[in-house]
């Protein structure tokens, strides 16, 4: 077969969650499979990350204007090689793409007045066109992949497709997350923050004040992702502003980074209002550090049964959940030994083998 793949950012130096995911798919499927033909469609960038085997070719399509990139150079390319199927991987596609067509739908919070609401600029024009495109492109997809079964619900629920029409395919982890990473410091807790309103930035800090109000060890939030502008302006929103002293702000964390920023923490807040997924609660356990989790959306079906969970929409939750893990050590070394037995059950080259199966099946 003669497989595309679109993965379109995964050249750019700032890479977020799509982007690992498509990147470590195709450096398992490289591995495994020597027999299909593939072309890796890509815009040019910094981080040269992936490079070219016997069978897997990269092609750098130039324009810096992702609807140009997508809906003109894109289905171009595709058409002068001849693919057998396109795979977009990104949440979005061309509306007439040159090959039969498979797109990875990570989400569609986009189209949830609720969660989809953007901060910046950027963000919010992505939005706009990822709600144009979706409906149109959506019907003429031969397969839609999600990552959880919970998003395979949204997405049938939102867009009316059949069920058997998607597919749920599990993301992973990387490698360098493990227990090497571990630290014995374990001396400040740790959130991925982020401006979108499903990150639940302004409910988890007014939890870690809480936290604060009642801990012995008054541990520091790290607060990776964010600058300080930002995390002083949601301090400012929610009446916080004192906390500034107990926080670190670090902005944003080269992936090779992560590791290290998971293992010297005593615990990881997890708890968004909304997620598809959820690989860093998987980073986190890899690295052998305690999660609190929230107990919506597609995160519990992730987590598991033995997870620390905590209500995002409850503040105090989350802090009392902080408290027993602090105060509580068998608890906290059976989160750990949980976390530790959990990540079994998903890896890249799992995903990658699943993703595998759903191009063959476009054979002719």
């Amino acid at each position: 077969m003669r497989i595309a793949i679109e993965a379109q950012r995964i050249f750019r130096r700032n890479k977020h969650g799509m982007d690992f995911v498509i990147l470590e798919i195709i450096r398992c499927l490289q591995k495994m499979d020597h027999r299909n033909e593939y072309w890796v469609f890509v815009a040019p960038g910094e981080d040269v990350c992936l490079k070219e085997s016997e069978n897997f070719h990269i092609e750098v399509l130039g324009s810096g204007f992702y609807p140009l990139w997508e809906q003109v150079l894109l289905p171009r390319a595709v058409r002068r090689v001849k693919a057998d199927v396109l795979h977009c991987t990104s949440n979005t596609a061309p509306l007439f793409p040159g090959a039969p067509l498979m797109v990875t739908l990570h989400d569609v919070i986009c189209l949830e007045k609720e969660n989809g609401a953007s901060s910046s600029m950027y963000q919010r024009m992505g939005r706009i066109y990822s709600r144009f495109v979706i409906p149109r492109f959506i019907h003429r997809c031969a397969k839609v992949v999600t990552v959880s079964n919970y998003e395979k619900e949204q997405i049938i629920a939102k867009l009316g497709l059949p069920e058997e029409k998607v597919q749920v395919v599990y993301n992973g982890f990387s490698d360098e997350f493990n227990e090497k990473a571990a630290s014995n410091s374990r001396d400040y807790l740790l959130f991925l923050g982020a401006t979108a309103p499903k990150k639940n930035t302004g409910g988890t800090i007014r939890a870690y004040s809480l936290y604060l109000d009642r801990s012995r060890k008054k541990l520091p939030l790290k607060i990776a992702d964010l600058g300080k502008e930002q995390v002083v302006s949601i301090l400012e929103e929610i009446g916080k502003s004192d906390l500034l002293n107990h926080i670190e702000c670090t902005g944003y964390v080269p992936h090779s980074e992560l590791p290290a920023l998971y293992g010297g923490a005593a615990a990881f807040l997890y708890t968004s209002f909304r997620e598809s997924f959820g690989i860093p609660q998987l980073e986190a356990m890899a690295c052998l550090t305690p999660v609190v989790v929230s107990d919506k959306s597609a995160l519990p079906e992730i987590a598991g049964p033995g997870a620390v969970y905590a209500d995002p929409y409850k503040p105090q939750s989350i802090a009392d959940a902080l408290l027993k893990l602090e105060n509580d050590d068998q608890y906290r070394q059976e989160a750990v030994e949980y976390g530790r037995q959990r990540i079994r059950n998903f890896s890249w080259s799992k995903s990658a083998e699943a993703v595998l199966r759903l191009y063959e099946s476009f054979k002719k």
